[in-house]
């Protein structure tokens, strides 16, 4: 075949933009978070409190066992915080190893882990309360933690989210789990004082 270097040249058009993403990447998240967090709070409050659900040996209470599995939590919360903004580049100076986003996924799952008997106590032994305005925002904030949480991992494996997106559901998460540390353990610890 022969080509006629002298021949003009055909212009190819430009490729269409691509689509942004689809509402269902939101509003299918959003749905999840919202009826894992009404699921939570719907059971909390026509449940009958059992008092207690478990303990383990070598702990004074379940008081006790609950506050130091959440202040280990919080702890793994703060390695993953800290992870998220160096990888992001929000640490000055500071370039992420290669091993960050490891340590950033592996601190959100023991974070999650440890949080689990610590909700399944609250919502078995104790139930969604509203008797004083720490136990509401703490009710409401463990309800919203669990919602915001299914949200983020559902997004994580959504492709073309707008790049603040996952920092902006992550840092509710960490938010909600803040709260919910000052308001039980650290009360917890402050009241009855640092007990095992």
């Amino acid at each position: 075949m022969n080509v006629d270097p002298n021949a003009a040249t055909t212009s190819f058009p430009a490729p269409p933009p691509r689509p942004g993403p689809r509402a269902a990447v939101f509003l299918v998240p959003a749905l999840a978070a919202a009826a894992v967090a009404v699921a939570l709070g719907a059971y909390g409050r026509v449940h009958d409190p059992a008092g207690t659900a478990f303990n383990l040996a070598g702990f004074s209470s379940t008081g006790a066992v609950k506050s130091w599995l959440a202040t280990a939590a919080f702890a793994f919360a703060l390695v993953q915080i800290a992870s998220a903004l160096v990888m992001y580049g929000r640490v000055p100076g500071v370039r992420a190893p290669s091993w960050t986003g490891g340590l950033h996924r592996w601190s959100g799952r023991l974070a999650f882990l440890l949080s689990v008997p610590v909700a399944v106590h609250c919502l078995y032994a104790l139930g969604y309360q509203t008797y004083s305005s720490r136990v509401l925002w703490h009710s409401l904030l463990g309800c919203f933690f669990f919602g915001t949480f299914t949200a983020k991992m559902l997004l994580l494996r959504a492709e073309r989210l707008p790049d603040r997106l996952l920092p902006l559901v992550g840092g509710l998460v960490f938010t909600a789990l803040t709260v919910l540390w000052l308001t039980s353990a650290l009360w917890f610890f402050r009241t009855v004082g640092v007990t095992t």
